[in-house]
């Protein structure tokens, strides 16, 4: 992956990238939003310091560590990414809740085509916007979207101080455990 310059992180407020989606995934990852380094890069969860990546290999979602480039091959995993908001901004903090609300929206349609078997969404504070969900927690979701069971995970973004590597991998660990033993992962 080439390291964007300055300018092409500034240039890419605003700006999008692609889901990596199919039909039928197992787990379709979901952030909140792209950030800049990643919109520069066209990749999801880029930004060096992001523990995306490393923690789905400590976690055992993935047999090694992928880099951002790679994440096409998740899908071959049954795994996929999107996130709530389409938008790339420097901050989450820098969304409107009419804009998580209607991404809440958008993502229920992008559901109701792809019918992943989990959304495992990354941020509490987003889904409870999102989702007009204000007093959920991290775990499994009581309601379903679209058919699709619901998972709140912490977000792994290095400002993420409440999870370190470690715990964070952990809770990821359980969610992977969970999914198995409810048959949710092929």
């Amino acid at each position: 992956m080439i390291k964007p310059t300055k300018a092409d992180i500034i240039n890419s407020q605003n700006s999008t990238i692609r889901d990596v989606i199919a039909p039928g995934l197992d787990v379709l990852f979901c952030g909140i939003n792209t950030g800049l380094y990643s919109a520069a890069t066209g990749h999801h969860f880029a930004r060096p310091g992001n523990r995306f990546w490393p923690t789905l290999y400590r976690s055992g979602f993935t047999p090694r560590l992928f880099a951002p480039d790679e994440e096409l091959e998740l899908i071959s995993l049954g795994y996929g990414i999107t996130n709530i908001v389409d938008r790339a901004t420097a901050a989450a903090a820098d969304l409107t809740i009419e804009e998580l609300k209607q991404g809440g929206l958008n993502l229920e349609r992008k559901l109701q085509v792809f019918r992943p078997k989990v959304l495992a969404v990354l941020g509490i504070s987003a889904y409870r916007t999102a989702f007009n969900q204000p007093k959920a927690v991290l775990g499994r979701q009581s309601e379903l979207i679209a058919n699709t069971n619901v998972w709140v995970l912490p977000n792994p973004s290095g400002l993420n101080a409440h999870f370190p590597p470690v715990k964070l991998a952990e809770v990821f660990r359980e969610f992977r455990d969970e999914l198995d033993g409810l048959g949710l992962r092929s």
